[in-house]
């Protein structure tokens, strides 16, 4: 199923995979959003360990992928979060397991802690509570306005495989992916996530987290993991090796059985 919600200033386009055998009654859904310069495909590689147990509802963020280039308009994390409900409205989708990376993992956290009857169960990847944590994203703008996005891919390309990580195949898609996102947004995306602080809120946090990181991200350091961890009683991390923050593409086999364990449990 295939479909659009009209957001504020935008369009988004979902999609909903239901490949559930006919004898689980009410599958449960799994909601997967992407961070900054990607789009829902990058979570095609998880597909495989999940489809044969819950419905997958992904969309597009405005201004990337499919979804329409927003209206000029400030952009905050409780903006993104009505994104993000609209499109399970849209979907018909009252409670779902949500999984986020980078930007998407903000979100995912600030939704429930907004509207956790709307949660059951939560999941961060190459996330980060604390937007002024990132590092690495000073020059960002300079490089987006003065170079371009081709220029601004093939440095977030660095950052997010290392070397021989993935395909050439593939790491051509992606970094056509970032190139051709909207500059503006996502340098309001930028402005949003860096701003954000959840950490007041966390420790009444309802639905059970489970954080999986890089070992090697330059822009969210390990420590910032720990210290989410920390926060939220009984969340539990995962450190996964020989990889940098473009994890859930990198490494999708092993985040989707570790995501499906842990949906598993009772």
């Amino acid at each position: 199923m295939f479909g659009q919600a009209p957001v504020p200033g935008c369009i988004l386009s979902w999609s909903l995979l239901d490949l559930t055998p006919p004898w689980i009654e009410s599958p449960e859904t799994i909601v997967m959003h992407h961070g900054i310069g990607a789009n829902r495909h990058i979570f095609d590689g998880w597909l495989p360990a999940l489809i044969g147990r819950y419905r997958i509802l992904r969309f597009d963020m405005r201004g990337h992928g499919a979804s329409s280039r927003p209206e000029d308009q400030p952009l905050d994390l409780d903006r993104l979060t009505d994104d993000l409900f609209a499109v399970m409205d849209a979907a018909g989708v009252g409670q779902a397991h949500l999984l986020g990376e980078s930007i998407g993992g903000t979100v995912v956290l600030n939704a429930a802690l907004r509207a956790p009857e709307r949660v059951r169960r939560l999941a961060v990847s190459n996330g980060a509570h604390v937007g002024g944590s990132i590092q690495s994203v000073a020059g960002w703008e300079r490089m987006i306005r003065g170079e371009g996005m081709a220029a601004w891919s093939d440095f977030m390309m660095q950052g997010r495989f290392h070397g021989g990580a993935i395909p050439e195949a593939q790491r051509d898609w992606f970094a056509a992916q970032q190139a051709t996102a909207c500059p503006d947004t996502v340098l309001r995306l930028l402005a949003a996530l860096v701003g954000a602080d959840l950490s007041p809120r966390l420790p009444g946090l309802r639905p059970k987290l489970l954080l999986l990181h890089p070992d090697n991200s330059p822009f969210i350091p390990v420590a910032v993991m720990a210290a989410l961890r920390d926060l939220v009683p009984g969340a539990r991390l995962h450190v996964i090796g020989q990889a940098r923050h473009g994890l859930p593409f990198s490494h999708p086999e092993t985040c989707a059985r570790l995501l499906a364990a842990f949906l598993n449990e009772p």
